[in-house]
């Protein structure tokens, strides 16, 4: 499998799985000042979240990558 395959695989389930952890540990904020959104986040915690996102989505591409290669799918399609 191409580096630009693996690439592309890795970076589509980077932003599936940053959707999914961004609302893990989310706390609103008791009394937000005068024209604060009162449903943001108190501490989003993002770096975390993108350290989270980025070794989950290493981990799937590992898997994708090797079941691709040991041929239990196909990702060309048969003609």
């Amino acid at each position: 499998m191409a580096w630009t395959s693996i690439s592309a695989i890795f970076f589509i389930v980077w932003w599936l799985v940053l959707f999914m952890v961004l609302p893990f540990g989310v706390r609103k904020v008791e009394n937000p000042e005068p024209g604060h959104e009162r449903g943001a986040p108190a501490k989003p915690m993002l770096v975390r979240k993108a350290i989270i996102t980025t070794i989950l989505a290493a981990v799937v591409t590992v898997v994708v990558v090797a079941l691709v290669n040991a041929g239990v799918f196909d990702y060309r399609g048969q003609v």
